[in-house]
């Protein structure tokens, strides 16, 4: 009986132990941040801290299903919009970061949906230069079949444009 058991709890280990490997050999890697040019960093410290009244850079616009509220990626899309786009119907979030110089406050920002060619929505945003990165996340419902277009304007100018189906 006790050489039973010990076969068996031997096997056990070792299944585990294996199973463990194989899903240790499928985790993805995390890439190390890319180290900026000193020239990049002085120039994003004087935009940041001397910019004022130059406006926001927008530096990412991402349609998302989900942002997290709390953890290490608290205000994060976590959940991103895939090439297959999404159903009719369905409420998404234009997750957008932006370099606002210190102190600023932007008001003259719009989210845009475009069913094609016909303007659905448009919303006003707001960010402030209270950090280093200020960032905003902007309910857009996509309620019918058909290529729609999300934008982030600054008056007449495009900053980013989305494109999303949907099904």
């Amino acid at each position: 009986m006790k050489k039973m058991l010990t076969r068996s709890l031997v096997c056990a280990v070792l299944g585990m132990s294996s199973l463990a490997m194989a899903q240790d050999a499928e985790a993805p890697a995390k890439e190390p941040a890319k180290a900026p040019s000193a020239d990049s960093v002085r120039d994003t410290w004087n935009y940041f801290y001397k910019g004022q009244g130059q406006g926001p850079i927008l530096v990412e616009a991402k349609l998302c299903t989900e942002v997290a509220k709390d953890g290490p990626n608290k205000f994060e899309c976590i959940a991103e919009v895939g090439a297959e786009g999404l159903k009719a119907g369905t409420t998404v979030m234009l997750w957008q970061a932006y370099l606002v110089p210190q102190g600023d406050s932007i008001e003259d920002i719009m989210v845009q949906t475009k069913q094609g060619n016909v303007v659905r929505e448009t919303k006003d945003v707001k960010v402030k230069g209270d950090g280093w990165r200020a960032r905003q996340w902007t309910g857009v419902r996509l309620n019918k079949p058909g290529s729609w277009t999300v934008a982030v304007m600054r008056g007449d100018q495009v900053l980013k444009e989305v494109q999303v189906k949907v099904n």
